[in-house]
């Protein structure tokens, strides 16, 4: 993969937390694979590439990549609004996230926990969930900034749910960490609009 795919890889891991913390709060409904890529991706240590980090397989960042086209494309039609507000808060938030070196040590010490968790119960587990959920709110939730998620009430009041949505918000602030480090930036986002698509297409291309 060239940088540009890295990047982009990361930043479709940041765009499906999006798009499932959306489907969760107007459905009450997300499903276990896509949990399970961003979840996972939460405890991947020394990958090889940055598609490992979600399982080694483009097919789970699709929702993903969908929902970056559209908001590349700026074509109405297309555009999945909410999951753009969320993707770019996550962006914002990540930003803050590197100038608290005390919260990056919280998380770093937690995450060891959670991956135990893990290994006992499985990714997807409701134990998972909460833990990630927990984590997300002792820390990132107490920032200035927070992200307001949209829905049916019914849905966002389940504190399953609720945990399900803090666990993605988590994981896709670290997909956004992950999208800098590898040298994302935000202005790309408008400057190398046509570059962007030119590099995401064919990742779509077996739709």
């Amino acid at each position: 993969m060239n940088p540009i795919q890295e990047q982009l890889t990361a930043l479709g891991g940041v765009f499906l937390a999006a798009v499932l913390v959306d489907k969760i709060a107007k459905t009450g409904q997300v499903t276990e694979a896509g949990l399970t890529c961003m979840l996972g991706s939460l405890l991947i240590r020394d990958p090889k590439d940055t598609l490992e980090v979600y399982g080694g397989d483009d097919l789970a960042l699709r929702e993903g990549y969908r929902a970056l086209i559209g908001a590349l494309e700026r074509d109405p039609s297309t555009l999945q609004r909410e999951p753009l507000r969320y993707a770019l808060s996550m962006l914002g938030l990540e930003r803050q996230l590197a100038k608290r070196e005390d919260m990056l040590e919280v998380i770093g010490k937690r995450l060891p926990q959670i991956q135990s968790q893990v290994e006992h119960f499985g990714p997807a587990h409701e134990n998972v969930i909460a833990a990630c959920g927990a984590l997300y709110q002792d820390t990132l939730s107490t920032l200035r900034q927070r992200i307001q998620v949209h829905g049916d009430m019914r849905n966002l009041q389940q504190p399953n749910n609720a945990s399900k949505i803090r666990a993605l918000l988590l994981a896709g602030i670290r997909s956004a960490r992950l999208w800098r480090q590898l040298g994302g930036h935000r202005w790309q986002l408008v400057i190398s609009r046509r570059k962007l698509l030119k590099e995401l297409y064919p990742l779509m291309r077996n739709e």
